[in-house]
Parts: C-alpha cells; structure tokens; sequence
C-alpha cells in the first residue's frame, strides 16, 4: 500500500504518510488514491483542488464552513514547513474542543485529513511555505466562519509567539461565542 494511516488523539483526525520513491533523480509518490483513503475510512468526493502561498509567520484560521457546505480536507505543504491544526467542533463529541496539531512539510511529505465538523488552521515555519489541499464541497462565502486563532478554551500551543493574521482571522468569535450562537455542528 502507498499509504501509512496513522490516528491522530482524535481519531478522525486522520495523519497520511505516503510512501515516497526516490533516487538522485528526485522521487515519485501518490498523493492520493480513492481506493486506499475510503478502505482507511476516509470517504467522500473531493471536488475542489487550492493552494496557498504564506510567508514566516503567517497564520491562516481557524477556518470552517457551515452546513450545508460543510468541508472536509486533505492538507498537505508542498514547499517549506507548516503546523497545522484540526479543532474539534462538533458538539456531541468527546473530544469537542480539542485539538490536534502536525507538522507538515516538503520534507516529511506527510498529509493531514480533517473531516467536516473542524475548524483549520496552520502557521507557516519557514521562509514561505505553500499549501495545497483537496476539500469534498465548494467554497460558499455566506457559509465561512472561523474561530479565533487564540481562544484560550482551545488552548492551542502555536509555535509563534507574534503571528502575522489578516484583518478577518482578528475578528473570529470564541468556540464559547460560537456555540451559544448555535453556529456549530
């Protein structure tokens, strides 16, 4: 198989470790194969590809879209080296709230799925990183929402102390906030 699954402290939060072929010449991997992801337990049809391009210090999120445009994603950095975070969103869930976080780099090649019902986000590491993931629904402006990249309930461990955030990713609610606001899954 070309692919190592690997369940993260929230097991739906699932860690891809494709198998990389390499020589002097450079390498080849699958990034993807449907076949391989549905038997690991990862379904659905991807029907939108983007990219990211961020320099040292960037934060992007913590993004979602709501129903009925909810979105899951695999996420993995093609240049440089990014931690990227899944927060658990979904009310009825044991580990509502909490979070998981990964390095991803071109380095390591590895991928992270987070499915429909998270919240996320990633700080770049490097010089300039570039991200690119596959999402199983259309982008829907009226549907966006984020948590704030630093709600203190959430507790996320950034490795950087003075992100660089756009005006949007300043304003996003608190979980608490969003919750009581009935914004949630």
């Amino acid at each position: 198989m070309p692919f190592e699954f690997i369940k993260t402290k929230i097991p739906e939060v699932i860690l891809i470790k494709p198998k990389v072929f390499g020589d002097e010449r450079g390498f080849f991997m699958e990034t993807y194969k449907k076949e391989d992801f549905e038997n690991a337990g990862i379904k659905g049809e991807f029907v939108q590809d983007n990219h990211s391009k961020s320099s040292y210090g960037v934060l992007r999120g913590l993004h979602f879209q709501k129903e009925p445009y909810a979105q899951a994603k695999i996420v993995r950095c093609i240049r440089g080296v990014i931690y990227d975070v899944a927060v658990d969103l979904r009310r009825d869930s044991p580990t509502f709230g909490k979070w998981v976080g990964v390095v991803l780099s071109e380095f390591n090649k590895h991928e992270l799925y987070i499915p429909r019902g998270f919240a996320h986000g990633f700080c770049v590491l490097s010089d300039t990183a570039e991200v690119v993931y596959k999402v199983d629904n259309k982008y829907a402006p009226e549907c966006e929402c984020g948590v704030i990249w630093n709600d203190e309930d959430i507790g996320i461990e950034w490795p950087v102390d003075k992100p660089n955030l756009s005006d949007k990713d300043k304003q996003w609610h608190t979980l608490k906030e969003l919750d009581e606001m009935d914004e949630l899954f």
